[in-house]
């Protein structure tokens, strides 16, 4: 019997990662630098590598994510101020072992965000960007990021363990902000995410 269920927790990994590589091929890039993170990320997912984060803060290396960019009515992204990271970001987290990208989305809106994940008639439940990047401050390394849209009228309490802040920004005040203060990749997202809306 144990057998049996090894075997359907298998098939259950390859599952993922055959959906999780359909996922990151479904995204049409916004530039050659997304088109050449999907590539890697592609290759990485093909590879047979581990995909998930199994020791805090960075084992193995690298490891997906998931980011959940929440928008308003008024077309405002959320910013969180991450404590650890020291940057602002959208919210979101590590996938993981074993889940399904949107599954960590939904978890991961209420135990920061404190509310369910609804997605964007943009993008629907499928991610919207891809990134694979190098993180900064401590135990730097790579996340395999994909990016969520999702859409919330406020927020009206968060994780403070996680955040220190939150705040809303209009497309054109995150571009204002300097590069340093963000996710090194948030000025790229905000370009694409301003020709969709």
């Amino acid at each position: 019997m144990s057998g049996d269920s090894s075997m359907r927790g298998g098939s259950r990994a390859a599952r993922l990662r055959h959906q999780l590589a359909e996922q990151f091929a479904g995204i049409i890039p916004w530039d050659e630098v997304e088109a050449a993170h999907v590539a890697t990320a592609l290759n990485w997912i093909s590879s047979g590598a581990p995909l998930y984060r199994t020791h805090a803060p960075d084992i193995p290396d690298p490891h997906l994510v998931t980011y959940n960019v929440v928008l308003n009515p008024n077309e405002e992204l959320l910013l969180v101020d991450h404590r650890k990271a020291r940057l602002w970001l959208p919210s979101g987290g590590h996938v993981e072992p074993e889940e399904d990208t949107w599954e960590t989305v939904e978890r991961e809106c209420q135990e920061e965000l404190h509310i369910p994940a609804r997605p964007t008639s943009i993008a629907g439940t499928r991610p919207f960007f891809a990134t694979v990047t190098r993180t900064r401050g401590e135990n730097i390394h790579t996340d395999v990021t994909l990016w969520f849209l999702l859409e919330a009228d406020t927020i009206v309490s968060y994780d403070r363990e996680e955040f220190t802040a939150i705040k809303w920004l209009t497309p054109r005040e995150i571009l204002n902000e300097p590069a340093e203060r963000l996710d090194p990749q948030m000025h790229r997202f905000t370009r694409k995410l301003m020709n969709a809306l």
